[in-house]
C-alpha cells in the first residue's frame, strides 16, 4: 500500500521556488556540501562566489578526497582566464573565508550537462577524482 508522505512532501534535498500558480522550479540542492578540516562548506555557495567573480561564465564545484583535510574543492569553469590565485584574491577582498575558495581550478569549454540541462556532477566528480588518482572504487 502506498502511503502519502507526512505533510504532503518528500524530502528530496532540492531547493525550490513555488510560483503563484503552484508551479515548482528547482533552484538547487541543499545537500551539496564538502567537509574540509571538520567544517561543512556549501558547494552552491562556492559556485556563487565564482559566479560573482566571473559572472558571464558557467561554474561548478565538486569535492574530492584529501588525505589531510578530508575533502578539497575543485572548480570547473568556462572562464578562460580563471585561476585559483585570482579567485583567492577576489575572496579576500570580499570577505570570503579561505576555506570556501578552491585551490584547484579547471577550465573547460563547457560544463557537462544531463539531458534535463542540469549540470552533470557525477561526470565532474569522476574528472576530479581521476586527476588525483582516486578512482572512487572501494578496496575489498
Amino acid at each position: 500500500m502506498l502511503v502519502p508522505p507526512q505533510d504532503g512532501w518528500h524530502d528530496t534535498g532540492d531547493i525550490v521556488d513555488i510560483d503563484a500558480e503552484g508551479f515548482v522550479t528547482i533552484l538547487g540542492r541543499a545537500k551539496r556540501f564538502a567537509k574540509i578540516g571538520g567544517e561543512m562548506v556549501s558547494l552552491a555557495a562556492v559556485e556563487a562566489s565564482a559566479a560573482t567573480c566571473w559572472p558571464e561564465f558557467a561554474h561548478a564545484v565538486v569535492a574530492r578526497p584529501d588525505p589531510k583535510k578530508g575533502e578539497q574543492l575543485v572548480l570547473f569553469t568556462t572562464a578562460p582566464e580563471a585561476s585559483a590565485r585570482d579567485l583567492s584574491a577576489w575572496g579576500r577582498a570580499h570577505g570570503v573565508p579561505e576555506l570556501m575558495l578552491p585551490k584547484e581550478v579547471r577550465i573547460v569549454d563547457a560544463l557537462p550537462a544531463l539531458a534535463t540541462g542540469k549540470t552533470d556532477y557525477v561526470t565532474l566528480n569522476a574528472l576530479a577524482r581521476a586527476a588525483s588518482g582516486e578512482t572512487g572504487e572501494i578496496a575489498a
